[in-house]
């Protein structure tokens, strides 16, 4: 197995620190308000990546965490009126929800930033006795960046180039702009800790630091996070917690790519942000995720209504091979299974993998009237390789007819317009029987006549 390492910036034989085992952080959410798309590329590509490690017999502790104390956490908490703790237990039930939507599996942990305070107040005191943070006269304490040799190192960049191409918070306490803050001192009224520096609470960097480290040890094997985090917050990382504990941090690096609509960066500024409840809302949490899916996690992402059609396009092919065949329990040797691992191998490549799904319908297609005998085999293959993925997990005739909330008519008004149509053909008033066909297809319901009947699905976004 090869996987991209965003530090080495090439792809590396993954190697676990313990044979056999595999220990994963991701980062988060910081829950002050509903779970975006690009948070739903996160959680999807990682649940992937877990599923499929855990598929080719690796142990893995996967923890990702939850910050619940923030700025932005205490600016939406005093714009409700309500309590950070009311805030923050709605917000992440509101995300356990959306991601059991989308067939997220939870992570084998998910640590609190506020359950871990005195870790992080341990973190900050070992890392001011070596010399690499200091208290200043404001109550703040801040990391000194230049004392840490391999800043930059994450991404390539140098100091001087940071300093000087970077918007850098200006603060006369610092001891240079760079600097970065690991415990703020609280203002009147806002959520604080004890600690030795006064009253206050920890800054955002400093959280994961210590949550990870505490969850999988000094060091561990993969880090995983969203596009926008590799600076400052990753690197910000490496520089605590290498200086901290003078051991490397990660191995491995992984980031997602980003979330584009239409072509264009998604912001509330454009009007053109999402939250996966407000996708949900409309589209197949299945259709979503196929989304999500088909593209290589590093990969950019377009979402539009275009791109939600050609999902439910393809996962239409998948279950209608599906359909009509009761799917037996698979072996893991097949020729199928070798591809879907050489591709999934090779830095999780699931448009390789989805490929092999495709191949593996067709051929189930073709047993279903050549070699029937065949078809539960296949059926059971393609199954059992689109779970691994977090596909396929409904009936065939479930998704094929799709859900009560994505239809414009009811079942009971579809199978009505079926009948009618029935009488008109019966009546050789062809023109009204697809006018009626024309009707249901214009809101996507597809008509599918056999000699059994006639059966109908939906495919549209």
């Amino acid at each position: 197995m090869h996987i991209y390492n965003t530090l080495t910036r090439r792809k590396e034989p993954f190697s676990p620190i313990v044979a056999g085992k595999v220990s994963m952080y991701v980062c988060g959410m910081t829950v002050y308000d509903y779970c975006h798309l690009g948070h739903a590329r996160v959680m999807v590509a990682f649940d992937v990546i877990t599923r499929y490690l855990r598929h080719r017999g690796y142990d893995v502790t996967y923890v990702r965490n939850i910050t619940d104390i923030d700025d932005k956490i205490l600016k939406r908490a005093d714009e409700n009126g309500e309590s950070i703790s009311a805030l923050t237990e709605r917000m992440i039930a509101a995300m356990h929800e959306d991601e059991a939507r989308l067939n997220v599996l939870p992570p084998s942990q998910e640590p609190r930033a506020t359950g871990h305070i005195g870790d992080i107040i341990a973190m900050i005191e070992t890392l001011i006795e070596k010399g690499f943070a200091y208290h200043a006269a404001n109550g703040d304490v801040y990391y000194r960046v230049r004392q840490f040799a391999g800043y930059g190192k994450l991404n390539n960049r140098q100091l001087d180039d940071m300093r000087s191409g970077a918007r850098v918070e200006v603060d006369v306490h610092k001891e240079d702009p760079l600097d970065f803050v690991l415990w703020k001192a609280a203002k009147p009224g806002e959520a604080h800790w004890h600690s030795p520096w006064g009253e206050g609470r920890p800054g955002w960097h400093i959280e994961c630091s210590a949550m990870s480290t505490c969850c999988l040890g000094d060091t561990f094997d993969i880090h995983g996070g969203g596009p926008d985090l590799t600076f400052p917050h990753h690197e910000n990382e490496i520089a605590q917690s290498e200086a901290a504990t003078g051991k490397t941090y990660v191995n491995t690096w992984m980031h997602a790519g980003a979330v584009r609509v239409n072509q264009e960066k998604m912001s509330k500024s454009l009007g053109n942000f999402f939250t996966i409840r407000d996708v949900l809302a409309e589209h197949d949490p299945e259709v979503v995720r196929y989304l999500l899916v088909a593209s290589h996690y590093r990969s950019a992402i377009n979402y539009s209504v275009d791109s939600l059609v050609e999902a439910r396009k393809s996962l239409t092919r998948l279950y209608t091979a599906l359909e009509g065949v009761d799917a037996e329990e698979a072996g893991v040797s097949s020729d199928a299974a070798e591809r879907f691992t050489a591709a999934m191998d090779d830095d999780f490549n699931t448009p390789e993998a989805l490929a092999v799904l495709f191949d593996l319908a067709r051929d189930l297609n073709r047993a279903k009237s050549d070699q029937p005998a065949e078809a539960p085999r296949l059926a059971g293959e393609l199954k059992r390789l689109a779970g691994v993925l977090g596909l396929l997990q409904q009936t065939p005739q479930t998704f094929l007819k799709g859900s009560q909330q994505q239809m414009a008519l009811s079942e009971a008004d579809i199978e009505a317009k079926i009948a009618d149509r029935q009488a008109a053909k019966a009546n050789k008033d062809f023109a009204q029987a697809d006018a009626i066909r024309d009707e249901l297809a214009a809101l996507g319901i597809i008509l599918k006549d056999s000699r059994e009947g006639t059966t109908w699905v939906i495919e549209g976004p």
